[in-house]
């Protein structure tokens, strides 16, 4: 599997195609209420898809980064005891099913490393395979890592108990980001609901109020330069969440 290709299913599009035209309409209606803007919004809402395609992908990979984390410190544990290269893998299994399931992604990436290393395939180039597939800098990372120790002859257990505590701190902190700042998704998601749901609010309880927004040229361009500010707003408010490690 390529974890930087997601591809949804035919369900995920149609539902996505759905929440993007209703998307449109609700914007050509709080903004405009016209037909004609409605129309220019539908391909934009078009791209919602697109949008929940890469939503997904980002899910999967923080999956995997969660579950790799798991699984080098169960590898790096099973070295240190003793076993060899294949048999830590094939002890490491076991023990992630017990903590993901069969299902689980770091197990079905282990479980595949020990059927090709039955067929005589290197570890080390199954590793690097799984580096460039994951899209994960901490996984090209460690099997580069795991590679030059395996070369260099030296203590493999103890190499990789530093390597996974270092990329395991690292993983931990970009956890603890995550967590300190889903309040403040949730607040952006609530704040970008909120334009509309005042203007709707409004429009409900107060019919006309706004109606010289959409009839007067200055009320279309009042209205415009509302719509440019809130889609720079909520671009910005992303960017910011966006907090890289």
């Amino acid at each position: 599997m390529n974890y930087e290709d997601y591809r949804l299913s035919l369900k995920e599009w149609a539902a996505g195609s759905i929440v993007g035209a209703g998307l449109a309409a609700l914007t050509a209606y709080v903004f405009y209420r016209s037909l004609f803007a409605f129309l220019i919004f539908l391909p934009v809402g078009a791209f919602f898809p697109l949008l929940l395609k890469i939503r997904q992908k980002r899910k999967r990979l923080e999956r995997l980064s969660a579950e790799f984390k798991e699984g080098i410190r169960v590898l790096s544990a099973s070295l240190k005891a003793g076993y060899s290269v294949e048999n830590a893998f094939r002890v490491s299994v076991e023990e992630l099913a017990v903590l993901f399931g069969e299902d689980g992604l770091i197990v079905r990436e282990f479980s595949y490393m020990v059927y090709q290393m039955g067929l005589n395939r290197p570890v080390e180039g199954l590793l690097a395979d799984f580096g460039r597939r994951s899209g994960l800098e901490d996984v090209k990372n460690f099997s580069e890592i795991f590679q030059l120790a395996k070369r260099s002859g030296g203590h493999l257990g103890a190499i990789m108990d530093y390597t996974a505590g270092v990329i395991g701190d690292k993983m931990q902190v970009q956890e603890d980001i995550r967590t300190a700042t889903a309040s403040r998704r949730m607040e952006q998601r609530i704040m970008s609901c909120l334009p509309y749901a005042i203007v709707l609010y409004i429009d409900t309880a107060s019919p006309g109020f706004f109606d010289v927004m959409y009839t007067t040229e200055a009320g279309r361009v009042i209205m415009t330069a509302c719509l440019v500010c809130y889609a720079a707003a909520m671009i910005l408010s992303w960017k910011i969440l966006r907090i890289e490690v």
